[in-house]
Order: structure tokens, then C-alpha cells, then sequence
């Protein structure tokens, strides 16, 4: 990175970094967070869960293969998890000024600078990793030329932020489905679509409620779920029927909320891949793409719910059920792009479910 101008990486512990630029020189605040996943940075930075935060990639060697095209299926990115990137910064050890791959558009860094996102390179990832490991997630920000504050991400509606304002259909499938976008992923679109689905995606406080659905989805997101008042009031109203529902992520948090539980932030939360589950009830495991800061407290759910994954990690809640109703959801991603997609049959269980309802509701 010949003539690259310095910055700092500064957390709200006082520790200072100092590093090499890439992408926009310019200066930005947020939740530091990291993700150990070896690939995948372009999925990574336009996921709208990243929304807010500095992301710090583990992988010591970033940039390497570019960026793809705008290559467009169904009127939806080919590779991209939305429309733009999503993160506040992006932390790396090397960043690699020479990019090869078939079908590499551009340079990671020209991306960055393309969304005035700034980069710092230089940085020992593992070591800063190892103390938001110890600390857990934290403040933080890049700072150029003029200082900024601090700010948490998660004191903002996030979720209003990067939900879409108007109505989207996909599909002409013979089950219709109602997305609720609460910063979905694009992956989660391609499943469905896969899947013989008439997809109606809708904003994050959209009421559903006058829409002839045959099944309800809830999408990842960024953020505290508690911000989502008007979310949690429409599904509260959805789980009094019997259509199934399936949650993602935020999605399973929003399910927690609006079944009467509660949720709670934290430490450092999961944001990597090859994270293990296991079906609660059994030995089966599964490993798993995750990133998510916040999750379910099963000890506050009714007594008609249940835990349905178990985080073999920490213990913590991967997802929900009913004990009687097609309502579940996972903490997880089933989707997950790039990798590992061990789970996806969670989408073939909810299209099942939607089958079974339509055919005794006849």
C-alpha cells in the first residue's frame, strides 16, 4: 500500500491503533465487531445486519479476489446480501492492492470509496479480536484528518433505516408468502424463489394483515429488536392465527417478543461462520453462519414455546418454537453466502408446513 495515508482504529477503552487507509479517507464511529470468516467479504459488508458497525476480519489477507459485478437474477443481486454497503468501516490486517479473480469488476478498496466507506489496513486483527473477545463488543471509530464521537448504533432504529418503504413482489409461484423486511438478506429471496413461491416483501412496520398469505416469513436485520414496536404489534396479531411463520436472525428475536418473552444483548455476539448448534432434544448438530449482537431469553417464553436450537458455543438460544403451532425460527443463518449452507432444508420445513396448512384449511 504505497503512499497510503494513516490512520487510527480508536476504541472506547482507550486503545489505539494505528494503520494504513484504504477506501474513503474520511472519518466514522460505531460498534466494533469481527466476523473469522475466510471468504465472503462481499457478502459480508452489504448485509444489512452489519448496519452501524466496524467490521474486523479476521482472515489475514483481504481484497485478494476483488469484487463482483452488479450481475442481477430476478430483478436482485447475483452475490450481494442488498443493494449497497451497509458497514461503518472495515478493519483488516493485509489489505491486497492487487485483486484476481474471473469475475472481479473492481478493486475492494474502490467499493469502500465508491460508498465513502474508510478502511484501515496494518491492523493485528487476532490481537483486537482476542480483546473484544475478553471485553466483548464495543465502541470505536476510524479516525483521518477530524476527530469524531463516539456513537452506539444500537440507540438508533436501525431497522427503519435499511428497510425498503414501499411493497416488492417476486415470483408467480403457487405459495404466496409475505416478507416482512426488516434489512433482509438477498439469499433469503433466491431460496424462496427456489421454492415454487409468489414472494410479497413488505417494510419493516408494514400491516399485512388485509394481504391473502399462505405463510408469514421475518427477515434478519440490524439493531435492539425492542425498537421494532410496530413489528412486534402486526406479528403478535399474525400468531393469533394458524398460518405458519418462520424467522431469521431478528426475525427469531421479533417471534421471542411478540410470543411475550424477552431479549437481551450480547457480549460480543455471534458473527462468523462454522458456528455449531444443536437440535434441542437430540444429538444432531449443525454448524452454522451467524451475526446477530442480541438473542431470545428462553427463560422468560410461555410455557407454549420452547427452545428449538441450542448455540453448543455458549449455550444460548438458536432459535424457537411452538409446541402446537407451525410458528419457528432460527438464530442462525439457513441461507448463509458464502457458506455453510448445512441448514437450508429449514426453508423446505416451512414451505412443508405452508402445504400442510393450506391443504386442512380448505
Amino acid at each position: 500500500m504505497e503512499n497510503s495515508k494513516t490512520v487510527k482504529l480508536i476504541l472506547e477503552d482507550g486503545t489505539e491503533i494505528q494503520g494504513q487507509s484504504f477506501g474513503a479517507f474520511s472519518s466514522v464511529a460505531g460498534e466494533v465487531v469481527f466476523s473469522t470468516a475466510m471468504t465472503g467479504y462481499p457478502e459480508n459488508l452489504t448485509d444489512p445486519s452489519f448496519a452501524g458497525q466496524i467490521l474486523v476480519l479476521t482472515y489475514p489477507i483481504v481484497g485478494n479476489y476483488g469484487v463482483p459485478g452488479e450481475d442481477l437474477y430476478e430483478s436482485i443481486s447475483k452475490i450481494f446480501e442488498s443493494d449497497k454497503i451497509h458497514i461503518a468501516g472495515l478493519v483488516v490486517n493485509y489489505y491486497s492492492d492487487e485483486h484476481s479473480h474471473w469475475n472481479a469488476a473492481k478493486s475492494l478498496g474502490d467499493w469502500l470509496k465508491e460508498y465513502n466507506i474508510p478502511g484501515i489496513a496494518g491492523v493485528d486483527t487476532r490481537m483486537l479480536t482476542k480483546i473484544l473477545r475478553e471485553k466483548g463488543a464495543m465502541l470505536g471509530k476510524i479516525v483521518a484528518e477530524e476527530d469524531v464521537p463516539l456513537h452506539d448504533p444500537n440507540q438508533d432504529n436501525l431497522v427503519a433505516q435499511v428497510s425498503p418503504p414501499e411493497v416488492k413482489h417476486y415470483g408467480s409461484g403457487q405459495h404466496k408468502i409475505v416478507l416482512v423486511d426488516c434489512g433482509t438478506k438477498t439469499n433469503i429471496i433466491r431460496c424462496f424463489l427456489e421454492r415454487d413461491v409468489e414472494l410479497i416483501r413488505v417494510p419493516w412496520d408494514y400491516d399485512y394483515s388485509q394481504i391473502d398469505y399462505d405463510g408469514l416469513f421475518l427477515s434478519n436485520g440490524p439493531g435492539d429488536p425492542k425498537m421494532c414496536d410496530a413489528t412486534i404489534k402486526h406479528l403478535q396479531n399474525a400468531l393469533q392465527q394458524d398460518k405458519p411463520i418462520f424467522g431469521i436472525c431478528l426475525g427469531s428475536q421479533l417471534m421471542g417478543l411478540a410470543a411475550g418473552g424477552d431479549t437481551f444483548k450480547l457480549k460480543y455476539g455471534h458473527r462468523s461462520h462454522n458456528q455449531p448448534v444443536r437440535l434441542s432434544g437430540t444429538q444432531r448438530s449443525y454448524i452454522t453462519s451467524q451475526n446477530h449482537g442480541f438473542a431470545v431469553d428462553t427463560a422468560t417464553l410461555p410455557a407454549e414455546w420452547e427452545m428449538l436450537f441450542e448455540n453448543l458455543n455458549d449455550g444460548t438460544c438458536e432459535g424457537i418454537k411452538h409446541k402446537t403451532k407451525p410458528f419457528f425460527s432460527t438464530q442462525f443463518h439457513p441461507e448463509a453466502a458464502g457458506g455453510p449452507q448445512d441448514t437450508e432444508f429449514m426453508f423446505d420445513d416451512f414451505i412443508e408446513a405452508v402445504k400442510k396448512y393450506k391443504a386442512t384449511s380448505n
